[in-house]
């Protein structure tokens, strides 16, 4: 019994630190920023007791409902904090944090939370085409419907978006850390548009890098974030990078390829190997052969594999990625363009990674 009195104990200090933040944060965050508080009854009144015919998804942070505002506030997506979620108190304030009040396209709008009781949850603006990730990798996806003029659209809206995050945040840049493509959002028209920035990292002025816990998706995290902790702006580089090479070649980053005659493959390393061998039109989404410009896509694919470099300073800023993207006189400096890094689990030792770079292969034990 003294035992469980004292774990007991424990318990509800840790609660209690939890409440205080909250309540401290909340109220930092509702001056400063004025946000918009939700009652639970309201919120639950729009999505009719959180009714499971209006779930529409789940991620790390608990489930996504579809909601109806009263008195004509317009639909919502409603996002709450289940009880076991591995989404805590720093991560739902942090979203908060970053994207209340930011206004870009690109990007999400908050438009408000609920903190009432044990309840967290984080109302924002429905996206009617659902993720990236939904719409073209899924099981049950149709990636016929979008075409290669929409596949290129969201290709430069996440980068507008990133490279706003990067360099045009007043407060100083901001890594998001989870860029993937069920955190691509696509509105009715699908234009794209960055969600879920639990995991967004703000950088102290004048710091060019940041050494922290690694958080992130496995088959988008950078080598050197993913091994040593080591975040810069080009671990987001690194992620948009595997990104469009989902989107070109409608193949995801977090399933091995597999070849008959060469073993599995990762996504990253078999258009690597394509594109030395110059046949990268082979990668290209078969889905999308009606209206696609190849030479394009080709294009997009080598941006991919400039951003995926093993080296991060060898990686271009998200506005030089941009300027590729967009312009047709800008010309990719092929002859500079180096060997990806990717991450692979070494299956023959559950406690190492292995950070696999074109044909060498380093070791790092993580810790126990």
């Amino acid at each position: 019994m003294p035992c469980c009195s004292c774990c007991f104990g424990v318990s509800n200090k840790k609660e209690k630190h939890a409440s205080d933040l909250y309540s401290r944060s909340m109220s930092r965050l509702s001056s400063e920023k004025k946000i918009k508080l939700f009652s639970y009854a309201e919120l639950r009144s729009a999505t009719n007791n959180f009714h499971r015919s209006n779930h529409i998804g789940r991620g790390g942070f608990g489930a996504v409902y579809k909601g109806a505002l009263r008195d004509g506030g317009g639909d919502v997506a409603v996002k709450v904090l289940s009880a076991h979620s591995r989404q805590g108190t720093r991560e739902f304030l942090t979203e908060i944090d970053v994207i209340a009040n930011v206004d870009h396209p690109n990007l999400v709008s908050l438009l408000g939370c609920c903190v009432e009781g044990r309840h967290r949850i984080l109302v924002y603006e429905l996206l009617r085409n659902g993720s990236l990730h939904g719409a073209l990798l899924a099981s049950a996806s149709d990636p016929s419907r979008l075409t290669w003029a929409i596949r290129r659209g969201v290709c430069v809206g996440v980068a507008r978006g990133l490279a706003f995050l990067h360099e045009e945040m007043g407060s100083g840049p901001i890594v998001h850390r989870d860029i993937k493509a069920s955190n691509v959002l696509l509105d009715a028209g699908y234009g794209a548009k960055i969600g879920d920035f639990g995991l967004a990292k703000l950088f102290p002025d004048a710091a060019t890098h940041v050494s922290t816990r690694v958080a992130g998706t496995a088959g988008y995290l950078a080598p050197e974030y993913a091994l040593y902790g080591h975040l810069t702006k080009k671990a987001d580089v690194y992620s948009f990078g595997v990104l469009l090479l989902e989107t070109v070649t409608g193949k995801s980053s977090s399933r091995s390829l597999h070849l008959s005659d060469e073993g599995d493959k990762v996504l990253v390393e078999r258009v690597w190997e394509l594109y030395q061998a110059a046949n990268l039109r082979d990668m290209i989404d078969p889905a999308m052969e009606d209206g696609c410009s190849e030479e394009e896509a080709v294009k997009y694919m080598k941006v991919a594999l400039l951003c995926t470099q093993a080296t991060p300073l060898r990686r271009p800023s998200m506005p030089r990625v941009l300027e590729m993207l967009e312009r047709e006189d800008v010309r990719l400096r092929e002859k500079e363009l180096t060997a990806p890094g990717y991450v692979l689990r070494d299956n023959k030792d559950s406690h190492s990674t292995s950070m696999v770079v074109a044909s060498h292969t380093l070791t790092e034990l993580a810790p126990r």
